[in-house]
């Protein structure tokens, strides 16, 4: 039976369409750092999926319903209770995004000199361990490494490595264990087998494990798919499982909450979370609304109700999917399998004439602006490597990647042959793609921040 997506469009907005002399331009007076591009210079922008999705019909009916009243609103209780059907902890904070969540539970859990185990923190996840003077210690699976595997879990975290490290002289320094799900190397899901081994082992320990849980209902989906002894249940029963595996989470709800803002803390430990309660008082808001309006509650809570279903899942399975196939029929290797939130493209393979200090996930970011107008980002040795002060490479990334993210009810199959066709262009001539230098290296944060130029 052939696909049919489970939705229509209710309202458009215009695409901008540019010329490659424009694009130069553009290019230019960015730095070449595809996050300092204006988005109305931008045709297809694959960026991030965080708060860029399409809200629906209902979810805009809801938020003419909002009651922005300063504290108990109305509203609140509304997103209060959504949330409780997907998340089963004790108590819930509402925040305005991701990163503040992670800021203030990771400051009521580390401190100078502890530990934050990880399948793989995000990168302004790390910052906010490290600016806390902790440290961010990934252990990912093995079978993450082998990007042309089709493992089914390679999200998962290595719980032998996690045991060695709670074992040894650095165990008494471990404040948390983070689950990401999905994993961002890659967006691989986590198994269902793999988060109770983790669950079992930090409860032995006393460590508190957290899910960072923004794409919980996709990492539910790809269990569903791809887990024996799942196949029969729904998202929403998997994510509820999962969630009640950890002691807590911190979740970017722009992601699987299909809205442009919001977050949470969801805690069963009642003095932690009175410790969290006066920090989001202190920086966000009140504990009724933390920074959101009632609008964006009213939102997110029909967000969820809508992320859960198997239609809107299996739409966006089939749509990176899609994506991944038009990469490699345009000669371009991609992680493999195919997750949800994205596709990740293998920039090294595609241009092994440039050298990891080259960057060239980089380049076939900025030439695929440059060809076609397309804004992505890099995930390899300008983002994960060590470079020294004058921004010279001296430790390169594991891979060179360059990942192409899905915002949510967005794009149609036409923009993404459009994208496959502009891949297969770049693909025909890749040694016509320069290398890359760094012109202003940022200490912090380098790949939002910094300037590069084209070599040659």
């Amino acid at each position: 039976m052939p696909h049919l997506r489970p939705y229509v469009s209710a309202v458009v907005r215009r695409i901008p369409i540019t010329t490659r002399e424009q694009r130069i331009e553009a290019l230019d007076l960015a730095g070449h750092n595809p996050f300092n591009l204006p988005a109305d210079q931008v045709s297809i922008d694959l960026l991030s999926d965080s708060g860029t999705g399409a809200v629906s019909v209902d979810q805009q009916a809801w938020a003419q319903r909002a009651d922005e009243r300063y504290a108990g609103a109305e509203s609140y209780y509304r997103y209060r209770d959504a949330l409780r059907e997907v998340v089963p902890y004790r108590h819930l904070l509402p925040v305005h995004q991701g990163r503040a969540a992670e800021r203030v539970l990771f400051t009521a859990l580390l401190g100078e000199g502890r530990i934050s185990l990880s399948n793989t923190h995000f990168d302004t996840t790390r910052a906010n361990v490290e600016r806390l003077g902790a440290e961010a210690r990934d252990l990912p699976n093995q079978e993450l490494f082998d990007l042309d595997s089709d493992h089914p879990f390679k999200g998962d975290i290595d719980v032998a490595a996690v045991r060695e490290v709670l074992d040894g002289p650095d165990g008494h320094r471990v404040g948390q264990i983070l689950m990401t799900t999905t994993n961002n190397g890659g967006g691989q899901p986590v198994s269902m087998a793999n988060l109770e081994e983790v669950s079992a082992l930090a409860r032995e320990r006393g460590v508190p494990l957290i899910l960072d849980a923004a794409r919980f209902a996709e990492n539910a989906w790809l269990v569903i798919r791809r887990e024996a002894g799942y196949e029969d249940k729904t998202p929403l029963q998997v994510a509820r499982e999962a969630f009640a595996l950890a002691d807590g989470a911190v979740a970017s709800l722009k992601k699987d909450g299909l809205s442009p803002e919001g977050a949470f803390i969801g805690l069963n430990d009642t003095e932690l979370a009175d410790r969290c309660e006066v920090d989001v008082i202190a920086t966000e808001g009140f504990r009724t609304y933390g920074g959101l309006t009632g609008s964006t509650m009213e939102q997110l809570a029909q967000g969820l109700r809508e992320v859960v279903t198997p239609e809107y899942l299996a739409d966006r399975e089939h749509e990176a999917a899609y994506l991944a196939e038009r990469a490699h029929q345009a000669g371009v290797r991609t992680i493999r399998p195919s997750g949800l939130h994205g596709v990740y493209l293998n920039a090294g393979r595609l241009l092994p004439h440039l050298s990891p200090a080259q960057f060239p996930g980089h380049a076939l970011a900025c030439a695929l602006y440059r060809e076609g107008g397309i804004r992505c980002a890099e995930l390899g040795s300008l983002y994960l490597g060590t470079l020294d002060e004058n921004g010279r490479l001296t430790s390169p990334a594991p891979f060179e990647l360059v990942r192409l993210a899905l915002p949510r009810r967005v794009y149609d199959h036409s923009h993404l042959e459009y994208v496959g066709e502009v891949l297969a262009g770049i693909a025909k001539d890749p040694e016509s793609v320069p290398g890359y230098r760094i012109t202003e290296n940022p200490p912090v944060l380098r790949h939002f921040r910094c300037r590069t130029e084209p070599l040659g």
